[in-house]
């Protein structure tokens, strides 16, 4: 089932069109990662989705119901994060994750002094005397602690340590657990990498590529290191193989993943010593779409 569908939307901006016939689709459960560099639209595509901003052409529809006209309906059942966090600097943050709360369905008590707790927050300071990084934990706690069916997370660990980032990842895996669906907007590969079941590329306000990490990473290059008891022939022939080098560690190549065990046939003839395999990381399918 569905529960965030987007076709062909367009949104122009004057003479700019910041997106360009967009398709998107999340799937109820799944955790789904939205990721390009900073102006290729993701933003804008989030601000639709929730109602900020009307769609030019297209349409984009959130459990059902038009993210236009339904905004007020939809709001009740999402949780949403921003990459930058403005929040009242005369209230505390402890007042700000309960009016957040309230405005949804009430949320768990223990589970907001839990989520409080793990973020390492006071939530007895004032939100002007908040860091960058404490303001969005503010965010992650109000969202974490809603009873939400969809949480909408745009660069949400934007100013955060390492360590609150791997808090915020096992607190993305218990919703998924809980049968809740996130969008996740981000240029932290790593992150989208750790989380994501399915990703989308865009580009230019253009999405140019979707699908799982196994199915994306077909497009894109295994990287060996191999020893072998006689030296290899003809490696540079062989169909598929790229960037030779000879390394303290072995001989180290690119094959494309589709040939791969093409190449480890090949291999076998020289007697292998010893073998690594490193598949494509979402990086090197990054770059390559923007090389």
């Amino acid at each position: 089932m569905s529960i965030v569908s987007v076709q062909n939307l367009t949104k122009r901006f004057g003479k700019f069109e910041a997106l360009k016939g967009v398709n998107l689709e999340v799937k109820e459960g799944e955790v789904f990662g939205f990721i390009g560099p900073n102006g290729a639209g993701k933003s804008t595509t989030i601000r639709v989705l929730l109602g900020i901003l009307q769609a030019s052409e297209g349409a984009a529809t959130v459990f059902g119901k038009d993210a236009w006209k339904d905004a007020v309906e939809i709001h009740k059942r999402i949780a949403y994060v921003p990459g930058d966090v403005n929040l009242w600097p005369n209230m505390t943050g402890g007042e700000v994750i309960d009016l957040f709360t309230r405005l949804r369905r009430g949320g768990n008590k223990s589970y907001r002094e839990d989520l409080i707790q793990r973020f390492d927050l006071d939530p007895s300071k004032k939100c002007r005397t908040y860091s960058k990084g404490n303001r969005q934990k503010v965010a992650l706690v109000s969202a974490f602690a809603s009873e939400a069916d969809l949480y909408i997370l745009d660069e949400p660990t934007s100013g955060l340590d390492p360590l609150m980032e791997q808090v915020f990842q096992q607190y993305v895996h218990e919703v998924k657990a809980q049968g809740k669906s996130v969008l996740l907007s981000s240029h932290i590969l790593q992150e989208v990498e750790r989380l994501c079941d399915r990703v989308s590329i865009i580009r230019q306000g253009e999405v140019i590529e979707t699908g799982t990490l196994q199915e994306l990473r077909h497009l894109t290059r295994t990287s060996i290191t191999v020893k072998t008891e006689r030296p290899l022939e003809s490696l540079a022939a062989q169909p598929g193989v790229h960037d030779i080098a000879e390394e303290a560690e072995g001989t180290m190549f690119s094959v494309d993943t589709e040939l791969l065990g093409q190449s480890i046939g090949y291999l076998g003839q020289y007697g292998i010593v010893s073998l690594e395999c490193t598949p494509p990381t979402l990086e090197q399918l990054f770059m390559r779409h923007y090389e």
